[in-house]
């Protein structure tokens, strides 16, 4: 059997985590919480603060972060019988207005994609009641937990799933969601008409306005997209080979005036940095549908890992990732992988929090 040389093979991108350095909860401060800043040109490391960002990006950059708005899009109902069924929907808000069919007497509905999840397995044809104006029929079981389902319902629905619905939290925060998620699993600049998100994007959740205040000071541009982060973020990747893994569809906005102030900061030799493996995966991503940078909405599946060549992003901002994950491979394609298990064994020695409460690491 061929061996799998060792930046494609899976088992490369394991590393020992302690329980107690994945965070819980959110820092008491946003940008309270820890920066390890990697600089590639020597593979230094320096430790420092989230608030003093600012100091380690140069003035002529742009920054471009992803401003989709979290959907508390884990919703509880019943069978006829009774039973409880948690619902979490999978299809990107937007995308499910986009696809409604309405009726005159005001109802709604929509073929959509959720996890279900009850003490039996609901089969097609059951209905599953939210309130008397809300309800969902199961169509099909799919593969990975996947159902696609039948929502009906009257009124606004991103409003029935802000009154009804709770924050679906990663899988290793092991609490139940409370009313502070609800302000801190969202970026400051998450807008009201890119709710859709199942997961935040994390690496912009440590910006607070006076940090944004700091860089606009210092001449840095603002730049942003849209990337409707799908549960998919969570899934591991499989394929000991990781050339074989299948990624998951995303769905992205990268609007006009973003493309047009990195294809000016290009011709000008400024560095672009994404903030966070959304922002990353969004440019990148609508590089590989076009073959340029510009506008683009649509999805991407795109998988990066060492050997791809970057056409957008010079330089990222990130959290820390799991033991490998499809992020720890991305960013181990921007540095590589040795660089980053290095700056990951640093960030363990000096207790650095890890996931998606956790701290924030530069890569310049």
């Amino acid at each position: 059997m061929k061996e799998i040389p060792a930046d494609f093979r899976l088992s490369s991108y394991s590393f020992e985590l302690p329980e107690d350095q994945i965070a819980q909860q959110p820092a008491e401060q946003r940008d309270a919480s820890r920066l390890l800043v990697l600089n590639r040109e020597d593979d230094s490391i320096t430790l420092t603060n989230f608030s003093e960002i600012v100091d380690y990006l140069p003035d002529n950059a742009v920054v471009v972060a992803n401003n989709s708005k979290v959907l508390p899009a884990r919703i509880y109902g019943h069978k006829p019988s009774g039973g409880k069924v948690e619902f979490l929907l999978l299809t990107p808000l937007p995308l499910v207005m986009e696809n409604k069919q309405s009726s005159e007497d005001g109802w709604h509905s929509a073929d959509v994609v959720g996890l279900l999840r009850a003490s039996k397995a609901p089969k097609p044809g059951l209905r599953v009641e939210f309130t008397d104006e809300f309800f969902l029929e199961v169509l099909e079981r799919r593969d990975f937990g996947h159902s696609s389902v039948r929502l009906s319902w009257k009124g606004d629905l991103g409003t029935l799933f802000k009154d009804l619905g709770h924050y679906p939290l990663p899988p290793y925060i092991r609490r139940p969601d409370t009313p502070e998620d609800a302000k801190r699993y969202q970026t400051v600049y998450a807008e009201d008409e890119k709710l859709g998100s199942v997961a935040a994007p994390t690496a912009g959740l440590h910006f607070t306005p006076e940090v944004r205040e700091k860089l606009k000071a210092k001449g840095i541009e603002w730049k942003e997209v849209t990337l409707y982060v799908g549960y998919g973020t969570f899934s591991p990747v499989r394929s000991e080979d990781i050339r074989e893994h299948k990624m998951h569809g995303e769905y992205i906005e990268v609007p006009e005036d973003t493309a047009e102030a990195i294809r000016r900061a290009k011709a000008e030799g400024r560095p672009v940095f994404g903030i966070g493996t959304t922002s990353v995966r969004s440019l990148e991503g609508a590089f590989a549908a076009t073959g340029k940078i510009c506008a683009y909405s649509g999805w991407t599946d795109i998988f990066i890992y060492p050997g791809y060549t970057f056409n957008v992003v010079d330089k990222m901002l990130t959290n820390f990732h799991l033991p490998e994950s499809s992020l720890i491979i991305m960013i181990s394609a921007l540095a590589n992988r040795d660089t980053i298990l290095k700056a990951y064994a640093t960030a363990l020695e000096n207790k650095f929090r890890f996931f998606s409460y956790g701290d924030a690491m530069l890569i310049l």
